[in-house]
């Protein structure tokens, strides 16, 4: 008898199959002596949409919401169907014992195979591979100590619950949205939130007035003081600022005190994947959805990082045996760093890093034990990789150290305050990248009650700034203090907001467009709420850790989704569509709307009804212009398709570019297939004709 193994990808399969010994490889699967090894190609069961349940909702209509079916049902996705059939077949093998569930160790790798499981009609055992890396070792270690398939049911609920929320009010909202004021609006229980927050942003910098204020400033020889009051250091009465500069200018300044305070800052917790994609978006610029493909790669192709779908900063306390070998591992790349700390005996990592109670399904992210070799990694691979393991190493460090000296001057009565730090032991900022220039001391030769000469003051206007608007960082921070989304959707739902048009980046920020300030006017109170949407996730971590109750959480999302439809089906508020152009359909006669895509401006119909659409930019092709190298346009005319770039003037025919590729991939095969000594003709197909009867030789 043998046990059926469900993984999530076919990669992660093909590695699996290779540990447990399936050789047999077959179009969908792998088989062994005692494991047949199939894949899933990410869902391949959903929910059934609305008109699975009645044709009438093929047609939206705002009189048909709410869509509430009395339970949901489940279909096969259709271009994935192929897949499903074949597990399917399996499943009903006769020498099939059980199934052993390795999809993602998540929330939602648990959804993607328990659905399949729920359309075959599973009733035999089921057993769980829960492993946080994808090494040969973790595989191995995770096959020996399979978990029981009931210790991840409440983990299903949670995820069943969280799909039929997601679907019966984004849906809904989003259909009556929709259909009351005929243009496609999105919203969602946590998109909706998350563009509040930017909406909210952009009018506090709208309404913001800048107000001047003054600082003055002490040169006492090499030292600058900064005047202060009340922990302050801005004055916003140009008068008193004036008349503070005009008498005290000149004056000598006796030191009133002087303090030195030692501060001690131990390394930086490992990475949770939200702070991962604030440091990638402050450091390279990478959105989270970018961050979050690239760690994947790390994970499943690479094997050199822990599961990236994470919501801790702690390690177990199992792991502590592990951080030589996975020092070892990482020795090529950091041999500078590494050397030092294994010539010491046995590295020891901060012991606080170390806390059961705090590691939730999965640990934080560090290196495995797979050995690096940073040549096989892209650009993209080695930036992200590198910051992970800099923030392992750094726990192998002791704290930073520092002392800050501040001296306090009384200068004809007023006080001006002067502070400089000194680096002690840069500690673990070392291995950071963060170490701070040791400036040069200037306050160290000062005494309490010394009186130096007269001093001479600056004062300068600044006015107070409006708050910035919010970068992918920034906003991944205020979705995690909120708790809307979870680290595994929160780079999606930023990507949703800029595919719906209702946010757009610009220079790493987000600007809310005309679409998005209309749309947040139109939706619910409760809806825009962050504090509603963070009290659902709560509710569905309660499920998950099995203290929860998923009827009664569904039954309210029901009762949720009747009233926010209702408020629409009632709102007198009026919405007109931002992007309607003057131009109107050729086929039914409504007004155009303009629509940004990759490949240039396209213009569709306004009436929902209606499917007509055209370009207003010509297509880019992937053909770049000699001189300027910008992508040049495709168009189509009497001589047939040609290339063109506007602003050079440059014009290429189609089959000219088809003849210049050729020339070169023959010039290419010929210099490939010719003998090193001969440099005078011979045929491109005598010399293939010669290569392939040398290789049947």
């Amino acid at each position: 008898m043998k046990s059926l193994v469900l993984a999530e990808k076919p990669s992660v399969a093909r590695d699996i199959a290779r540990v447990l010994g399936c050789k047999q490889a077959h179009k969908h699967y792998f088989e062994g002596k005692q494991h047949i090894v199939t894949w899933a190609l990410g869902h391949l069961v959903e929910l059934k949409m609305p008109e699975d349940y009645d044709r009438k909702y093929e047609t939206w209509r705002l009189e048909d919401l709410p869509i509430i079916p009395k339970k949901m049902g489940l279909k096969v996705i259709r271009q994935t169907s192929h897949q499903f059939r074949a597990i399917e077949r399996l499943a009903k093998r006769p020498d099939v014992k059980d199934v052993i569930i390795a999809t993602d160790a998540g929330r939602e790798g648990e959804l993607v195979a328990r659905w399949i499981l729920e359309m075959i009609g599973w009733t035999k055992p089921i057993w769980r591979l829960w492993i946080s890396s994808q090494t040969d070792r973790a595989i191995r270690d995770g096959f020996r100590q399979l978990k029981p398939g009931v210790q991840f049911e409440h983990l299903y609920q949670s995820a069943v619950c969280r799909a039929e929320a997601d679907w019966l009010i984004g849906l809904n909202v989003s259909r009556a949205l929709t259909t009351k004021y005929n243009d496609p609006l999105s919203a969602g229980r946590v998109q909706t939130p998350t563009l509040a927050m930017i909406i909210e942003r952009e009018r506090e910098i709208q309404s913001f007035v800048p107000v001047p204020y003054w600082t003055i400033r002490a040169k006492i020889g090499s030292i600058t003081a900064v005047w202060e009051r009340h922990g302050g250091h801005r004055l916003f009465d140009q008068d008193e600022a004036k008349q503070l500069h005009a008498r005290l200018d000149g004056q000598p300044a006796r030191v009133t005190s002087i303090k030195r305070k030692r501060k001690s800052e131990p390394a930086p917790l490992p990475y949770d994947l939200t702070e991962l994609q604030r440091d990638a978006n402050k450091r390279f610029g990478f959105s989270a959805k970018k961050t979050l493909s690239v760690l994947q790669r790390l994970y499943e192709q690479h094997k050199l990082v822990t599961y990236p779908r994470t919501d801790s900063r702690y390690l177990p306390s199992d792991m502590e045996a592990t951080m030589t070998e996975r020092l070892l591992a990482m020795k090529s790349g950091y041999e500078d760093v590494i050397a030092p700390l294994l010539a010491k005996g046995k590295a020891k990592a901060a012991k606080r890093v170390f806390n059961d109670d705090k590691v939730t399904d999965h640990h934080a992210i560090v290196p495995t034990d797979e050995r690096l070799d940073l040549s096989r990694l892209s650009t993209d691979e080695r930036k992200l990789y590198d910051l992970i393991a800099r923030r392992f190493l750094a726990l192998f460090f002791p704290p930073y150290e520092s002392e800050t000296t501040t001296a306090v001057f009384d200068i004809g009565g007023e006080m001006f305050v002067a502070k400089e730090t000194a680096v002690v032991n840069f500690g673990f900022k070392a291995v950071l990248g963060k170490e701070e220039t040791d400036a040069k001391p200037t306050l160290s030769h000062l005494a309490e009650g010394q009186t130096l000469p007269s001093v001479q003051l600056e004062r300068e206007q600044s006015f107070t700034e409006p708050p910035a608007r919010y970068s992918e960082a920034d906003l991944l921070a205020q979705m995690e203090k909120y708790g809307l989304g979870t680290p595994a959707t929160r780079a999606d739902i930023i990507e949703r907001l800029v595919e719906t048009e209702v946010v757009e980046r610009k220079d790493g920020r987000f600007y809310p467009t005309k679409k998005g300030k209309q749309l947040i006017e139109l939706v619910n109170e409760e809806l825009k709420s962050p504090e509603l949407t963070a009290r659902w996730e709560r509710e569905l971590e309660a499920i998950a850790r099995g203290k929860g109750n998923p009827q009664q959480f569904l039954a309210n999302i029901r009762r949720q989704t009747q009233q926010l439809v209702a408020e629409i089906k009632q709102s007198e508020q009026v919405y007109k569509a931002p992007n309607l152009t003057n131009l109107t359909c050729p086929e039914c006669g409504a007004l155009l709307k303009e629509r940004k895509t990759k490949d240039g401006r396209m213009l569709v119909c306004s009436n929902l009804a209606c499917r007509y659409r055209r370009r207003r930019d010509p297509k880019l092709s992937n053909r770049r212009c000699p001189q300027c190298h910008r992508r040049m346009e495709m168009h189509e005319g009497k001589a047939g398709l040609y290339f063109q770039c506007r602003p050079c003037n440059i014009v290429e025919k189609a089959d000219e570019t088809k003849r210049i590729a050729a020339k070169g991939s023959e010039r290419a095969l010929l210099k490939k297939y010719s003998p090193a000594n001969e440099s005078f003709g011979t045929s491109l197909g005598e010399l293939l004709k010669q290569a392939l009867n040398e290789k049947k030789e």
